[in-house]
């Protein structure tokens, strides 16, 4: 897409500022913005959070599966060989007219000015749009948006110069072919988005994953508080931010729907709201007990969200058995 501009991108409304979660996890982010550059629509495609579970000591990493990406719009995702150095795979097939996902250093993402960008390593996904080898510039998208970056980023994030090092292993990366993009009418998109939630519903958890939870807080949280806010932040991102932002998308999903049928997944959409809402209101009140080492009651909290899960998949399963 090479008419995509940094400055004048607009992301898609699941990254609005209003949005009580505007990143969800890095992975989920990109595919959002990247269908949306396409003019397609990646609420669509988010039936698939209604089947995250606690999974012992994060909640699951929500991904939106391949399958759904080319049943849905016709992009087929395929996993890259990197056998020579990225700068030349992206050469190659983003000159073709497909493009890159990869993992990559946030050290070296000027959008990540503030948090982690020349302050510490992380690793994170971007997808590449635009690169212009002899100029030094990348266009990519990350997080909530589309950005260009140049210079010592663009040789750090290539190790364009960096001596050989056998230690190094090339980090994951994916081919992405949109040469078959299909752009279903409104009422194909509606009817396969449902069949693929009747599928991602069949695999829900089988027992209240939030419970699971609450008594995983109960029994780590002193453990937390003694470890400090740093340790926090990272548990925090795995458990709190995940669940959270899963059942915002999965609400946006269930709204979705009922635009483009009925008001029968209303009540649900509502029911996982509330999840999302308790997720925001926990990941604040738990900071605040781990910097004042005060005690964190999570029950109350815990226990309505719980609630709002038995009612929100009970009333999935009404839509669907309809």
């Amino acid at each position: 897409m090479p008419a995509l501009q940094a400055a004048t991108y607009q992301p898609h409304n699941l990254h609005a500022p209003q949005q009580l979660w505007v990143q969800k996890n890095c992975y989920v982010d990109v595919w959002i913005e990247f269908l949306h550059a396409l003019g397609l629509e990646p609420t669509a495609a988010m039936g698939f959070t209604l089947a995250v579970d606690f999974e012992g000591d994060q909640w699951t990493f929500f991904k939106p599966p391949l399958g759904d990406l080319r049943t849905l719009y016709g992009v087929d995702v395929q996993e890259l060989t990197v056998w020579r150095p990225l700068l030349e795979h992206a050469s190659q097939y983003l000159g073709a007219g497909k493009l890159i996902s990869t993992e990559a250093d946030a050290y070296w993402l000027p959008d990540t000015a503030g948090t982690d960008y020349r302050r510490q390593h992380t690793k994170t996904t971007i997808i590449l749009n635009a690169v212009d080898a002899d100029n030094q510039r990348l266009g990519y998208f990350h997080n909530e948006g589309y950005f260009e970056l140049g210079g010592e980023d663009f040789r750090s994030l290539f190790r364009l110069g960096a001596p050989p090092d056998p230690g190094f292993m090339p980090l994951y990366a994916e081919l992405i072919r949109p040469e078959r993009l299909a752009r279903l009418s409104s009422a194909e998109l509606l009817a396969t988005a449902t069949d693929l939630l009747r599928g991602h519903f069949a695999h829900r958890p089988g027992a209240n994953p939030l419970l699971r939870f609450g008594a995983h807080i109960g029994a780590e949280f002193t453990q937390l508080q003694a470890q400090g806010l740093a340790q926090y932040h990272a548990w925090a991102f795995a458990t709190i931010r995940q669940c959270g932002a899963a059942f915002d998308l999965g609400a946006a999903h269930l709204r979705w729907l009922a635009g483009l049928s009925d008001s029968r997944w209303l009540p649900a959409a509502v029911s996982f709201d509330q999840i999302s809402q308790g997720c925001k209101t926990l990941i604040l009140k738990a900071a605040r007990a781990v910097n004042t080492g005060r005690p964190l009651d999570a029950a109350p909290m815990v226990n309505q969200m719980a609630a709002s899960w038995d009612a929100g998949m009970a009333c999935v399963e009404r839509g669907l058995g309809r």
